[in-house]
């Protein structure tokens, strides 16, 4: 997976400039597929020159926002993308592994830092089911939307699953502190 393919993908739903690709990250890729102002940018230089997008042609005016479009050959890669297979990638999260660390090293600080975590899934969570239900409840959804959907409830099934590990992570801490009366905090 690479950045090209996120900007690809958003430049054919909708010409942009990159400060406005920027914002589209922060709201609805940006979810999956993150990228700072600075890496689009960096990003649209290099799709620009290798001939996948171009600037649309705009009236000289000082300060004026360049808006880019796909080129027929950057629709071309990113078909030829979708396309390809590509095995999972293995989960690399550093909570996990801080977890797995506490096991050897002892769980001081773990606790609050579980529930920390508990929190910010929470608010994603919420966040997404407002997203669905503001843009998918009517239900007949068209091809491209119901990909959207789709994306969307894998989100909503991730961000699930994450509150209800964390919540059973934190009462095997409890469990464990009553049992033992060793300190998880």
């Amino acid at each position: 997976m690479s950045l090209p393919h996120a900007i690809l993908t958003a430049l054919l739903e909708k010409p942009s400039s990159g400060l406005e690709l920027t914002r589209r990250f922060d709201r609805s890729i940006g979810f999956f597929w993150s990228a700072t102002h600075q890496q689009i940018y960096r990003e649209l230089g290099k799709l620009e020159q290798s001939g996948l997008i171009h600037a649309l042609a705009q009236s000289p005016s000082r300060g004026q926002k360049r808006e880019y479009e796909v080129l027929p050959a950057g629709r071309v890669e990113l078909t030829a993308w979708v396309a390809t297979g590509q095995d999972p990638k293995p989960i690399r999260d550093a909570l996990l592994l801080r977890l797995r660390a506490a096991a050897v090293v002892g769980r001081d600080g773990l606790g609050p830092e579980l529930e920390r975590h508990l929190a910010a899934h929470r608010r994603q969570l919420a966040e997404y089911e407002a997203i669905e239900e503001r843009d998918f409840a009517g239900g007949d959804l068209g091809g491209e939307a119901r990909l959207r959907h789709l994306v969307l409830r894998a989100g909503i099934g991730l961000e699930t699953f994450w509150v209800e590990w964390l919540t059973e992570s934190l009462a095997e801490f409890r469990r464990a502190d009553t049992a033992g009366g060793v300190r998880a905090g």
